[in-house]
C-alpha cells in the first residue's frame, strides 16, 4: 500500500511538532509519523529558555496558558556541595513534556496535519525521492524527509550513522516530584559520574532529571540503592531526594545517551532537535535548540518549494551551514563542560574559579543560550 506526501516528518517530539506547525502555517501539507500516543512523559530537563518566545508567539502557540514555573536563576554545585548562583541571560520556564508536546499536537492536528500512529522502519532515498517504509507494511512517497526522531532511534540504525556504531556510556534518569523549591530557580548539580537538573514546571511540580555513568550505575541493585550510595555524596542532592515526595510510580530511564557529533544531514534526511546533536543536560537548553533547528528546517524547506532554493544540495548546504552557525559552538561548549566535570579534582577546582570569578560563570552559561529568535516569515 503507497501513498504521496510532499513534506513527512519522522518523530512528533517538540522540534517535529514544532516544524509540523510551521510549515503548516505556510500552506504545506504534512505527514507526521509517530509510534507513542499523547499525552506522554519523557526523559527532559524540561527547561526552555524565553529565546525561543518570539518565535511561538508567531507561531500562535502561548505557552502561558500551561501555566509554566517564571525561571530566571541557576545554581551549580560541585560534588562536594559547594555552589555558584547567577541570573540567566535572558531567562526561561519551567513546563512538562507531558503538557507542552500535547499542547503542540493539538496545535497541529488543528492545522490539518496527518499524523500516522506507526513506527518508521526505514527510509530510503532514490531517484531525488524517499519512500518511508511503516511497521504496518505502509510506505509513504516524500519530496522531503524531517528526522525528529529523538536521541537514539533504529532509523539511525538503518541510515547507519556514525555515532550508532558505538556504545554511549550515558544513562537519563527523570521523575516528578513534590517538594519546596524556589519558583525561579534551576538547579544543575553535580554528582560522582554524573548531573542532575532540578526546576519546577507547572502546577508547582518539580522536574528531577540526571544523567548517569552507565558503568557506575550498574554496579548497584536498583535505582534507590544508586542515589543513596552516589547521587547522595552531594549533599545537596541528598537533601532534594529525602525530603521530596515521588510523583511517579516509578522513574523514566533510558539509555544509550550519546554526546559524539552527529550530522544534521545524513542520507539526504535534515535532522532536527536531538536527532541532530544533543546538548549536554549541565547547560539546560536542549528544548530551546530543539525549537530553534525546527524552525531553521522549516524556512529553509520553504524556501526551497518555492524554488528561492534551486537544489536539494543547496538546500542541504544552506541548513548544515545554519545549524553549524546556531549551534556548533554551544555543543562544543557542552562537551568541554562534560568532560571536565567528568573529572572530581578538575570540577572542584572549576567551581573555586567561577567563585572566585563569577563573571566567568556567567559568560559560559551565555555560550550555551542563544539570543531571541528573529523572525523572518
Amino acid at each position: 500500500m503507497e501513498s504521496n506526501s510532499k513534506i513527512v516528518i519522522v518523530g512528533a517530539g517538540l522540534a517535529g511538532l514544532t516544524a509540523a506547525i510551521h510549515l503548516s502555517k505556510l500552506g504545506h501539507s504534512i505527514t507526521i509519523i509517530e509510534k507513542n500516543n499523547f499525552p506522554k512523559h519523557k526523559v527532559c530537563g524540561e527547561y526552555i529558555s524565553n529565546e525561543v518566545l518570539p518565535y511561538l508567539d508567531w507561531l500562535d502557540i502561548n505557552p502561558n496558558i500551561l501555566n509554566p514555573t517564571k525561571i530566571d536563576s541557576v545554581i551549580f554545585s560541585t560534588t562536594k556541595g559547594k555552589t555558584i548562583q547567577t541570573k540567566l541571560p535572558l531567562g526561561g520556564f519551567g513546563v512538562s513534556r507531558y503538557a507542552l508536546d500535547f499542547h503542540l499536537y493539538q496545535k497541529a492536528i488543528a492545522q490539518q496535519c496527518k499524523v500516522i500512529p506507526e513506527t518508521a522502519v526505514d527510509i530510503h532515498f532514490a531517484y531525488d525521492a524517499f519512500t518511508i517504509h511503516l511497521s504496518n507494511n505502509q510506505i509513504l512517497n516524500a519530496d522531503i524527509v524531517i528526522g525528529a526522531f529523538g536521541k537514539r532511534s533504529n532509523i539511525d540504525q538503518k541510515l547507519q550513522r556514525s555515532f550508532i556504531q558505538k556504545k554511549s556510556p550515558w544513562l537519563a534518569i527523570k521523575g516528578h516530584y513534590k517538594g519546596d523549591f524556589p519558583n525561579n530557580l534551576v538547579g544543575l548539580h553535580n554528582f560522582k559520574g554524573g548531573y542532575c537538573g532540578v526546576s519546577k514546571v507547572e502546577n508547582d511540580i518539580v522536574n528531577i532529571c540526571y544523567l548517569a555513568d552507565y558503568e557506575t550505575f550498574k554496579q548497584y541493585k536498583n535505582i534507590e540503592e544508586y542515589q543513596e550510595k552516589v547521587i547522595y555524596q552531594n549533599p545537596l542532592l541528598k537533601s532534594i531526594f529525602e525530603s521530596f515526595t515521588p510523583i511517579f510510580e516509578k522513574p523514566l530511564t533510558i539509555s544509550q545517551i550519546c554526546f559524539d557529533q552527529k550530522e544534521p544531514v545524513d542520507h539526504h534526511v535534515l535532522m532536527i532537535g536531538d536527532s541532530a546533536g544533543l546538548i549536554h543536560p549541565l547547560c539546560g537548553n536542549g528544548m530551546a535548540m530543539a525549537i530553534r533547528s525546527a524552525k531553521i528546517a522549516a524556512e529553509l524547506i520553504d524556501d526551497f518549494s518555492k524554488n528561492s532554493i534551486k537544489s536539494r544540495k543547496e538546500l542541504e548546504k544552506k541548513y548544515t551551514q545554519t545549524w553549524n552557525a546556531n549551534f556548533k559552538n554551544r555543543l562544543q561548549t557542552g562537551r568541554l563542560l562534560g568532560t571536565i566535570l567528568q573529572n572530581q579534582n578538575l570540577s572542584e577546582w572549576l567551581i573555586r574559579i567561577f567563585i572566585k570569578f563569577p563573571t566567568l560563570f556567567s559568560e559560559i552559561i551565555k555560550r550555551t543560550h542563544g539570543k531571541n529568535i528573529a523572525i523572518t516569515k
